[in-house]
């Protein structure tokens, strides 16, 4: 009896620890995306993005470090490895530069595609074309998310070897991507609607299930990209 009321006392502990583990990673990683992601932040909080979308599409590829960090902090959780703020710094400075490429390949082609649509929606062809495009700019952010993680899971990885596995395996997993998507696309509408819940609750949450969606997703090739130098 006492070794069961021991196990169960441990039980409790083991499983309280976890929560406050995950409450707390969630805490410093929204905290850190916040100062990380800060310029592309403060324009949607401060201007009409249908007038300012120029200056987020500059931002926008600045956010990309600070996204790939949170992975890495992540991966260094659920691992048990480096703690939350370690893991973010650790992330940062090891994936900045592809983080960034990253971030502006996408957000390039998402503003081309984007002011493709604008000029197109108007013209007879618009049924067929803009679906189309639509379709292309949900593939780039695809792309753009599943890379972000591959580089937080596996830094040496070759860059093209990343964006070649993203494209990939993110069609033919196109559920998880859409799922992950999914979460990002109402992250986005809390934010509008809430920017403080966003920022402060939400974000880490909706990024955490996009990030094990994709690392499922990437699964096949993370063992064989590890192996790849940069």
């Amino acid at each position: 009896m006492k070794k069961l009321d021991s196990l169960n006392r441990l039980v409790r502990h083991d499983t309280w620890a976890s929560i406050i583990g995950m409450l707390y990673l969630a805490l410093i990683v929204n905290l850190l995306l916040v100062v990380a992601c800060l310029p592309l932040v403060a324009l949607l909080m401060t201007t009409d993005p249908v007038r300012s979308w120029p200056l987020l599409a500059l931002a926008a590829p600045l956010a990309a470090p600070g996204l790939a960090a949170a992975f890495r902090a992540f991966r260094e959780h659920h691992a048990g490895g480096l703690g939350p703020i370690r893991a973010f710094v650790t992330g940062l400075r090891e994936t900045w530069r592809r983080a960034l490429v990253i971030g502006a390949a996408v957000t390039v082609v998402v503003v081309v595609l984007l002011v493709d649509v604008r000029m197109l929606s108007a013209t007879p062809a618009a049924v067929f074309t803009v679906p189309l495009l639509a379709v292309l700019v949900v593939l780039a952010a695809a792309m753009g998310l599943l890379s972000l993680v591959a580089i937080a899971e596996v830094p040496t990885a070759r860059l093209r070897d990343v964006l070649r596995a993203s494209v990939y395996l993110g069609l033919q997993r196109w559920y998880l991507t859409a799922v992950s998507l999914a979460a990002l696309a109402a992250q986005a509408a809390v934010f509008a609607t809430a920017p403080a819940l966003g920022l402060g609750l939400t974000a880490s949450a909706a990024l955490y299930l996009a990030w094990t969606n994709s690392r499922f997703t990437l699964r096949p090739v993370l063992d064989l990209d590890e192996a790849v130098a940069a």
